[in-house]
């Protein structure tokens, strides 16, 4: 069975795992068998080791894990991998974890933070003369 499990960076603040919190709400509505867990390098619960635990003990025998993160900063190259291969060392056959690039380098989001800019953009010229 495969399971998902986003990672994120973790912040001092709650309110900044809201938008990840989001995320994962949202694909728990689209897929609500789909085990799935959010976890935060640093300053958050859980960390990967927890939520990974909980994804092999639900039966997942194949973890996608998506680095939430823009870029493929020092954590994404340096932090990850190591992080993945522990998991690997300990769970060995069992579970195979696949550590998939950063979200923001996949194309599809590139397009919709464009996207996103432009029609920003757009409501912004619209709305010329109309200021308050």
């Amino acid at each position: 069975m495969d399971g998902l499990l986003l990672f994120a960076h973790g912040a001092r603040d709650p309110a900044w795992a809201r938008p990840f919190e989001e995320v994962a709400r949202r694909i728990r509505l689209a897929r609500p068998a789909l085990p799935l867990q959010l976890a935060f390098l640093e300053l958050m619960q859980p960390d990967i080791e927890s939520a990974a635990l909980q994804l092999a003990e639900a039966g997942c025998t194949r973890v996608h894990i998506v680095p939430l993160f823009l870029g493929a900063s020092g954590h994404v190259r340096r932090d990850v991998p190591p992080l993945v291969d522990k998991l690997r060392a300990a769970w060995g056959e069992r579970v195979q974890w696949l550590l998939h690039p950063a979200i923001g380098e996949q194309d599809a989001l590139m397009q919709a933070m464009a996207d996103l800019s432009l029609g920003l953009l757009n409501a912004g010229s619209a709305n010329e003369g109309h200021a308050p």
